[in-house]
């Protein structure tokens, strides 16, 4: 693969997976936030995340997590203390949401942001929280490629129409929707059938628990487009500071399976140090 290596940022802080988030990041604040994103802003990272979860049944949270910032209300607030850096979901789980409530929520932040939203979507599979939500779980993946289509034709349209087999709409003025010509919807997931949905109806993929082999064998099964995304972070975290050898090995084993944005990962004690780490990466990979 050719060109420079494009970083993002695994965002601390607004989730606490089990086992994996620093102790620091408990007591974590927006401000923290608004730290780490200037710094990677500045040093060029492509785009921070924040992932949804509406509320976690207690049964689960031992095992997914209980906290999730709200993805909008954290943009919201980071698009005003950065300037380039893009602004991903990772992920919103389309059944939760009508896509007109997608195009008109996520169309005002790119217009605050200056055009910079990404929205990363899934199909979700905590079926409890469909439930909680007193929305279909069953038929999940047919509602989330038709909302798909629906974004599509919603999103940057002040006035979109519509005619699918779950959603319908039309008649109707969105105003503010996104600045962006083409807003990039990327597919979340970890199937084979996560990357033929990004390739059918979206911009790009950004799995999560696969591998760089797996990533390499299934992109070889399928064509994707130009401009097609690939996003996947390291096993483990990385230590740029102390072992930059092996976080530089690390990013070509990604790039070399088909990875087009390293989603980084890091081990980190403190917010400064986090902010270290940002640093040291983007020195190893601009060298």
């Amino acid at each position: 693969m050719t060109g420079p290596v494009r970083l993002s940022v695994a965002t601390p802080v607004v989730t606490a997976m089990p086992g994996a988030h620093a102790r620091w990041e408990e007591t974590g604040t927006i401000e923290d936030l608004a730290r780490i994103a200037a710094t990677a802003d500045r040093l060029g990272y492509h785009h921070i995340v924040c992932s949804e979860h509406i509320g976690v049944p207690t049964s689960e949270a031992g095992r997914r997590g209980a906290r999730y910032w709200d993805p909008l209300a954290t943009f919201g607030y980071l698009a005003a203390r950065t300037e380039r850096i893009r602004l991903a979901t990772n992920v919103l789980v389309l059944g939760y949401h009508h896509p007109l409530e997608i195009a008109k929520r996520y169309g005002t932040l790119d217009v605050v942001s200056g055009g910079r939203v990404i929205l990363g979507v899934g199909v979700g599979t905590l079926k409890e929280e469909f439930d909680l939500l007193g929305v279909p779980f069953d038929d999940r993946g047919s509602r989330a490629d038709d909302a798909m289509r629906a974004l599509r034709a919603s999103l940057s349209r002040s006035e979109p129409s519509y005619q699918g087999k779950h959603y319908s709409f039309g008649g109707l003025t969105i105003d503010p929707c996104a600045v962006q010509e083409h807003v990039p919807i990327w597919v979340g997931g970890r199937t084979m059938r996560s990357l033929r949905r990004a390739v059918e109806l979206g911009d790009g993929w950004c799995p999560f628990g696969v591998t760089p082999d797996q990533v390499t064998d299934w992109l070889s099964r399928v064509e994707a487009p130009d401009g097609f995304e690939v996003v996947l972070g390291s096993a483990k975290p990385l230590d740029a500071v102390s072992e930059p050898g092996m976080a530089g090995d690390a990013i070509g084993s990604l790039r070399a399976a088909g990875v087009t944005i390293i989603a980084a990962t890091f081990v980190h004690h403190s917010v400064d140090h986090y902010l270290e780490q940002l640093e040291a990466l983007a020195s190893i990979t601009t060298d």
